[in-house]
């Protein structure tokens, strides 16, 4: 079967509707699924931020181990990292983009944007030739919007899908935005060092590499050989991942999935899976010979 009628039919079976570009990052040859549709980044816009970080680094506008003071009061709200935590933390920059980037942590993304500024984001993405891509609000206003939209019955709400045809975080158009193909040449410029310096390249490579999460877009690639970097993203019926998939024989895919399911249920294995599943699709077509 032709892999872009697997990898719709994929989605389908999963209960959601998906997007997805694939690239080979050496050659150029491309999967696409639906690579233009615009779509709500969510926390996959982490690594704009984290780009820019090192940028700036690089430039010698600040030093990643300058170290901050997180209070807990005022910190943007989540499940994991600074974002849990009970008690005043100091924490270096470098060290606040580990805990964005391998565990998603928004107090830590919080604290990086106080830092960077989000006009300094949207520049970087601007220089790469990521037209369809943008930064619209920080993490905490993101998720204060989500608040605001659910109303009284807070996370309850989130169920009714009433509520979630209202928020304006799952709207393209008024959230965080971007496509799976301005996200495959982001991460391609990344693995070619064309984004910034190479200690600064391998530094972000690294991080990637560190994310914690293996039911995404890892699942589909369960082989211990096979290299896996990536940056989920989540929201109310989305969920997304953006990734690199290394080979031992050198080949180097980047690989952009969006999804949204039907189902508001904040817990959707099959539709997790399916990242993976989709993700490997299109690998396998781009190595065929």
């Amino acid at each position: 079967m032709n892999p872009l009628h697997r990898i719709h039919n994929a989605f389908t079976e999963a209960g959601a509707t998906g997007w997805l570009h694939a690239l080979d990052i050496d050659t150029g040859a491309e999967i696409n699924a639906g690579a233009d549709h615009p779509v709500v980044t969510a926390s996959v816009h982490k690594v704009c931020l984290l780009l820019t970080l090192h940028q700036h680094a690089e430039q010698g506008l600040l030093d990643l181990t300058e170290q901050h003071e997180c209070p807990p009061d005022g910190r943007a709200s989540g499940p994991t990292g600074l974002a849990a935590m009970l008690d005043p933390v100091r924490i270096s920059l470098r060290d606040a983009a580990y805990l964005m980037t391998a565990i998603s942590d928004n107090a830590a993304a919080q604290l990086l944007l106080e830092r960077i500024g989000l006009d300094a984001v949207n520049t970087t993405t601007q220089r790469l030739g990521l037209t369809r891509t943008r930064a619209v609000h920080t993490f905490a206003q993101t998720l204060a919007d989500i608040r605001e939209d659910a109303g009284p019955n807070g996370a309850q709400a989130l169920t009714d899908p009433h509520v979630i045809a209202r928020l304006r975080a799952l709207d393209p158009a008024r959230a965080n935005h971007s496509t799976p193909r301005d996200m495959t040449r982001l991460l391609a410029a990344i693995w070619r060092g064309e984004a910034c310096a190479p200690e600064h390249g391998a530094a972000i490579r690294r991080l990637l590499a560190l994310q914690v999460w293996p039911h995404r877009m890892a699942s589909g690639f369960p082989f211990d050989d096979v290299h896996v970097a990536g940056k989920t993203g989540t929201l109310p019926t989305l969920r997304n991942e953006i990734g690199v998939i290394e080979y031992p024989d050198g080949g180097r895919y980047a690989i952009a999935v969006f999804t949204r399911a039907a189902n508001p249920a904040a817990t959707l294995p099959a539709v997790d899976a399916v990242i993976g599943t989709t993700a490997r699709i299109a690998v396998d077509s781009l190595r065929a010979p």
